[in-house]
């Protein structure tokens, strides 16, 4: 019978515990048939389930009369005790369907209008039925966790009872390679534990007040003989995933400590990959062990001060199983212990941890190098915790497969570019990047020096990670540029015009010159150039004269660092940089020819490439206007003017030109279109037709205007079925340049007034539509299909031409068209013509169009209302000056329920209010925004930089009660937010969140107390507060921290609060009343925590960024970086970086070893030798040549009783649990020993852990401190090197008849006692 397998979280329970089945009510519009049949079907069920308990109940009774053994006596008791409980619930359960049953037929034929519609304020008519359903569904509810806990209570029992001895046949197999083979007792026994454990954790799953109630040593005793070695390896897989549902929090993972688990796992860590099943649910008991039972620290948050409940064997097999790379849970069990290094520091630097953990960020798989990088960093960031790494040799293994490429070959590229991600990741961060810049920047200097290997083929994906991280974008004629082909082919791209107002252009400047990441930038680019970046691009250049791809795309890097610096840094360090003196006495070395084409070819592409890129770059001010001298205005004015020439000549024509260009076009001989000149009629209507006289005489003696209005009538079917494609566009422009000049003279209003058809056809092709004009049509015009296929939408187009006059809005009002438009607006399913009306209709003019906008910004359709509100803010974006009615509308939709409108209307809001003229009308408006909560906050912000606003705030009582949350809240809120996006935008693939990054464009965002300090009484009301003199305080007092995370965050938050107070003018008094900036700048150069050095960093920028800050600051030696105009950017950077990017430098710590760790020596030569030979396994070079010792000594008799003791056992197992085992090494030492274990074994285990420790007092004999031991032998040596791992794997497996001498200094702290054989004297 096949023995189940255990899922992870939802295996179903065994037949003979099923869970309860629960007719629900069906939903509107199910038959009554099929509840019925549903009802029956489930009582039929819990019936089949009640006989199949009742033949249990009587096959064990029967079985109870005959003599049995006392242990299957009491397993038979057990199953009748379950039968009993099963037989009582599903009673229950078939009384309780019964019941609701007959319930659910009275509710239906009593209330048999529930699917009707209620009014509001009706009260439900099953008020009553509901409190019974509840009061039943509680009382059903605390009798199944009586009846759960009863039940996992008998599943313990059950489980104890099977662990009574039954005789079985031993087992013949190796215990850790064995598929878990035993005996058909050993099965049946397996198969019922198995049953009973995945029906236990039912019961956990369910009801999880029964895990609190459970007493975890009976449960893990029950459990721990489903752990041995005698039981299947589904068995142990079921018990393992027991005990972690068991766990609910940190006192019952101390409950599971005290129990002897640790063995057990030691064992199943050490199984193969057949035991797939097995280790999987050891690993996640493991991960639950560290998830549930971790003790943090009592400040919360420090990093590496908590304690994992784990032991140290326990920690090395789990360690031994991350670093062998052919084991599927590695990743997992690497990414959990990048997880307890965070946690508990000292135990995982205990047990080797973090000597894999940067083995595994330098060598090991490339995927995980980001989740390792940004470990360690959290670890640099703390002078705790990095004291646990060693300068100049652990991390910067992260940069090995760089600094390291000389001679890989191409196919190492791969394992560069991965390390380059990770180099780039951690040159991003503030403890990176001050790592690496330790020791005279060390680390920076030898990633830059790869660019000088001449033969280093993989050097572009340095350079390449050099644009990456100074955050360089590549446009397309880069790629011309690189390949040496000339740039005067391209032309800039002209984009769509967008007439916004002029004050955009400042906004745009000022923005550009606040973000954060320039600011960053600043720092890379000055720190890199000091490293010598320069110098070594120009030794690439001097690499060959002719130039190459290679050379090029370096020539292009040192233009962009140029251009770079004149832009963010300030004017003595950006000229140090453009100096590039190397290149300039390469160009002026008129004695080697071959450096002056090198250096004036050099020069020579940086100017061209500077030339090029600001024709071609587009602008980065937005709105500005064209140039007055460009080459294109001449044409624009040409185009003018040619246009101008020909109305003026049309309008001059005469009578008989005028006739025959009237013949000529066609109009008045055929109906055909197609026939039809449209070049001459578009000259018509653009022309002579704007002359009031030749417009009567086409209206009145031809027939050409009627013949040309009738094409374009929808009932006429001729427009109106043109297909929409491109050609045929042309005729709805043409429709709206002939209603513009009809609108233009009298005659040609009383015309579409009174004469022709056009307008009354579109209102009856609207009324079409209305479901209360009678039947509808089955084709209407302007039906979804028509719309989306052919050119009716352009009826709407020619609609919005008319609302753009008086004259028109006035047609269009007599046809009763504007109340169409407010029957269509509630029409279902037609957002398309809804939105093409919105769209199409002009608003300039007060009147109908506008009560149509605000009628669609209120419509009972969301996605309208979504729509119309984007609509209303492009056109607030497109005016050149604020509208209050606009405005008005769009406060309005701050009140919408659905919170996707308010956020759009919040967002068009803020917008606009960047114009202060815009501001001040909304201000004056008064909105009430309570209601919005956290997306108002931004809102509210703007209001309080002005006078007005400031002032309405604070009579409505917003200032006070604002102001008390970001004092004691919102400020570190504020922190979180600014560290989220500089991480998110700084990381390798932002993209993955490129919608959180755009929300925050790299702005400095608004800042309560920044805002608050723009305005005078908001500096009144500051000072009077007296939080400014708080923060100065804390500052002052709490500077230099660098244990209690708690501390540095609101530390943090303090910085951003005065930095953002002193890039205010109002703000910058409080600063220097309270000398504070010299206390930041001690923090900035002195603080232990990279992180707070970095806020300090950016606080200082923002204190730049007023003239008055900037001259402080440069008191300081703080450099200011200014626009051409003497204007502070808000960059600013120490003229001593070395002071301010060094980290001081601290003592390793050193792993102490645990006395009491010791165990006595062996006074047994055979347990010498063979003790030995296992402490010989742990050093590669001489692994080979213990395994074959310990493989002849296995099969020797004199030995066998070393093999099967457990206390040889105990000292094998004690030596793969102090020093470091490779997998395959540590399963061989589990299969040398005929040991299978289980309780009885453990318990063994654990007196020889008593009687052998060694006694604090004890002193190993200096005799035994250097030894050689030779085994089974004579004379004989060690005949080859036997370093090589594969063989070692081998080796653990096969025994070998070759003999050997040991020659191995000791690597455990006390040796055994031995004898030196071998040699003659």
């Amino acid at each position: 019978m096949p023995i189940t397998t255990p899922e992870d979280e939802g295996s179903a329970t065994n037949t003979n515990f099923t869970s309860s089945f629960t007719v629900v009510a069906s939903s509107h519009g199910t038959s009554l048939e099929a509840e019925t049949r549903a009802f029956e079907d489930s009582i039929e069920s819990l019936n089949h389930q009640l006989e199949k308990e009742n033949r249990i109940r009587e096959g064990a009774e029967k079985f109870l009369k005959l003599p049995l053994p006392d242990a299957l006596r009491s397993q038979v008791e057990s199953e009748l005790d379950m039968a009993m409980n099963e037989i009582e619930s599903l009673t229950k359960k078939i009384e309780l369907e019964s019941f609701h049953g007959k319930r659910r037929k009275v509710g239906r034929t009593s209330a048999p209008t529930t699917n009707k519609r209620k009014f509001a304020g009706q009260s439900p008519t099953v008020g009553i039925r509901v409190s019974v359903d509840s009061d039943d569904r509680h009382d059903r509810e605390r009798e199944d966790f009586r009846t759960a806990l009863h039940h996992a209570i008998t599943c313990i029992k059950s489980l104890s009872s099977l662990s009574r001895p039954i005789t079985s046949p031993p087992a013949s197999t190796s215990p850790s390679s064995s598929n878990g083979i035993i005996g058909i007792n050993g099965q049946d026994a397996d198969r019922t534990r198995i049953e009973i454990m995945n029906r236990l954790v039912g019961i956990l799953q369910r009801n999880l007040r029964v895990r609190y109630e459970l007493h975890l040593s009976e449960l893990v005793q029950a459990i721990i003989p489903s752990l041995s070695d005698r039981c299947s390896m589904h068995c142990r897989a079921a018990a393992y995933r027991l005990l972690r549902h068991a766990l609910v929090d940190s006192a019952s993972v101390e409950r599971l400590q005290q129990q002897p688990l640790e063995w057990y796992i030691v064992k199943s860590l050490a199984r193969d990959n057949k035991h797939a099943i097995e280790k999987e649910q050891v690993i996640k008991l493991i991960r639950a062990i560290v998830e549930i039972g971790s003790e943090r620290s009592e400040r919360r948050g420090i990093t590496g001060t908590g304690m994992i409940p784990l032991s140290e064997p326990v920690m090395r097999a789990f360690i031994a199983v991350a670093e062998h790379t052919e084991d599927p849970f590695r990743p997992i069990c690497v990414q959990t212990l990048a997880e307890m290094v965070l946690i508990d520091i000292d135990l995982v630097a205990r047990t080797g941890g973090i000597r894999f953990l940067l083995h595994a960020l330098g060598e090991g798989p490339i995927e995980m190098g980001p989740i390792l990088a940004a470990t360690f960093l959290h670890i640099i960031d703390s002078p705790r915790t990095r004291a646990y790494l060693h300068l100049g040799t652990d991390l910067e293994i992260a940069l090995s497969a760089v600094t390291d490429a000389y001679g890989k070959g191409p196919d190492h590229a791969d394992r560069m570019r991965g390390c380059a991600r990770v180099i780039q990741l951690m040159l991003r961060t503030w403890s990176g990047l001050m790592y690496f810049c330790m020791d005279d920047q060390l680390a920076i200097k030898s990633i830059v020096d790869t660019l000088r290997i001449p033969s280093l083929e993989t050097r572009e994906i340095v350079l390449d990670m050099f644009f990456d991280l100074l955050n360089i974008k590549a446009p397309e004629w880069y790629k011309t540029f690189i390949d040496g082909r000339r740039l005067t082919m391209y032309r800039k791209a002209r984009g769509p015009p967008n007439p916004l107002n002029e004050l955009g252009g400042t906004l745009e400047r000022t923005q550009e010159t606040l973000k954060l990441t320039d600011q960053y930038i600043a720092l890379l680019v000055l720190v890199f150039t000091n490293a010598g970046l320069l110098d070594a691009l120009t030794s690439m250049l001097e690499e060959c004269t002719t130039g190459s791809n290679l050379s090029r795309k370096a020539t292009l890097l040192m233009a962009e660092v140029m251009q770079m610096a004149n832009k963010v840094l300030p004017l003595s360090m950006a000229a140090r940089i453009q100096a590039v003196p190397r290149v300039f006495n390469l160009a002026s070395e008129y004695n080697n020819g071959e450096h002056r084409i090198v250096g004036t070819s050099a020069l020579l592409a940086i100017d061209s490439f500077n030339r090029n890129r600001a024709r071609l770059q587009p602008s980065s001010m937005k709105n500005s206007r064209p140039r007055a001298n460009s080459a294109e205005d001449a044409v624009r004015r040409g185009q003018r003017q040619v246009e101008q020439v020909k109305v003026k000549m049309g309008m001059q024509m005469d009578d008989k030109t005028f006739q025959s260009s009237l013949l000529e076009a066609q109009v008045t001989l055929t109906k055909d279109h197609t026939k039809w000149n449209f070049e001459m009629l578009h000259d018509l209507i653009e022309g002579p037709l704007l002359n009031p006289k030749r417009l009567e005489e086409a209206i009145k003696a031809s027939r050409f205007m009627r013949r040309l209005m009738s094409f374009f009538h929808p009932f006429s079917h001729r427009f109106s079925d043109m297909p929409r494609k491109q050609p045929n566009i042309r005729w709805i422009r043409l429709g709206c340049s002939l209603l513009t000049t009809l609108l233009a003279i009298p005659d040609g209003i009383r015309f579409l007034a009174s004469e022709d058809d056009f307008l009354k056809q579109i209102v009856k092709s609207f009324a079409q539509l209305d479901p209360f004009n009678g039947t509808p049509e089955s084709d209407p015009i302007f039906s979804k299909t028509r719309i989306a296929e052919t050119l009716t939408y352009g009826y709407l187009e020619m609609l919005g031409v008319l609302s753009k006059h008086p004259e028109g809005i006035e047609l269009m009002e007599k046809a009763k068209i504007f109340t169409a438009f407010y029957h269509l607006s509630e029409l279902r399913g037609r957002e398309d013509l809804i939105t093409g009306i919105i769209t199409n209709l002009d608003y300039s003019i007060n009147g109908h169009p506008r009560v149509v906008l605000s009628k669609a910004l209120t419509s009972s359709d969301m996605h309208i209302r979504l729509f119309a509100t984007n609509h209303l803010g492009d056109l607030i974006r497109g005016s050149v000056k604020p509208n209050s009615w606009t405005l008005r509308l769009l406060l309005t939709q701050l009140y919408d329920p659905a919170p996707e409108v308010c956020e759009m209307a919040i967002h068009f809001l803020e917008e606009a209010c960047e114009a202060m003229e815009t501001l001040q009308l909304v201000v004056e408006m008064q909105p009430n925004m309570d209601h919005l909560g956290e997306i108002g906050h931004p809102l509210l912000l703007k209001f309080m930089s002005t006078p007005m606003g400031f002032r309405y705030l604070h009579e409505v009582g917003y200032i006070d009660r604002e102001m008390e949350m970001w004092f004691h809240e919102r400020n570190v809120y504020y922190v979180v937010q600014v560290e989220i996006f500089l991480a998110k935008v700084f990381s390798s693939d932002p993209a993955e969140d490129e919608e959180d990054i755009l929300a925050f464009d790299g702005v400095v965002p608004p800042h309560f107390y920044g805002e608050m300090s723009k305005t005078e009484l908001g500096c009144q009301i500051l000072h009077e507060k007296g939080h400014f003199i708080e923060f100065a305080q804390f500052i002052k007092q709490h500077g230099l921290e660098s244990d209690d995370p708690e501390v540095i965050m609101k530390m943090k938050s303090i910085l951003w609060a005065v930095g953002n107070v002193g890039a205010t003018e109002g703000g910058l008094p409080f600063l220097e009343e309270e000398e504070i900036v010299p206390s930041i700048l001690d923090i900035a150069e002195h603080s232990p925590v990279p992180s707070v050095r970095g806020t300090c960093f950016f606080v200082l920028g923002l204190i730049s960024s007023t003239s008055q800050g900037a001259e402080i600051l440069d008191d300081y030696h703080w450099e200011a970086t200014l626009s051409p105009l003497g204007i502070p950017t808000g960059l600013c950077i120490p003229v001593d970086l070395e002071k301010f990017i060094s980290i001081p430098l601290w003592n390793p710590v050193n792993m102490k070893v645990d006395d009491d760790s010791r165990l006595l020596p062996p006074t047994v030569q055979t347990e010498v030798e063979v003790i030995t030979a296992v402490e010989n396994l742990s050093n590669t070079v001489i692994a080979n040549a213990a395994s074959r010792s310990l493989a002849r000594m296995k099969s020797r008799p004199e030995y066998k009783s070393v093999f099967s003791s457990p206390a040889v056992f105990f000292r094998a197992l004690h030596i793969i649990s102090t020093q470091r085992y490779r997998l395959p090494v540590r399963r061989y030492i589990f299969d040398l020993f005929n040991i299978e274990l289980d309780n009885d074994v453990v318990n063994a285990l654990a007196d020889s852990a008593i009687s052998l420790r060694a006694p604090p007092s004890f002193k190993q004999p200096e005799a035994q401190k250097s030894r050689v031991v030779s085994m089974f032998g004579v004379g004989r040596t060690r005949g080859s090197s036997e370093s090589d791992e594969e063989d070692d794997e081998d080796d653990m497996n096969v025994g070998d008849e070759k003999e050997f001498v040991v020659e191995k200094k000791p690597v455990i702290t006390l040796r055994p006692v031995s004898r030196i054989i071998g040699f003659d004297s």
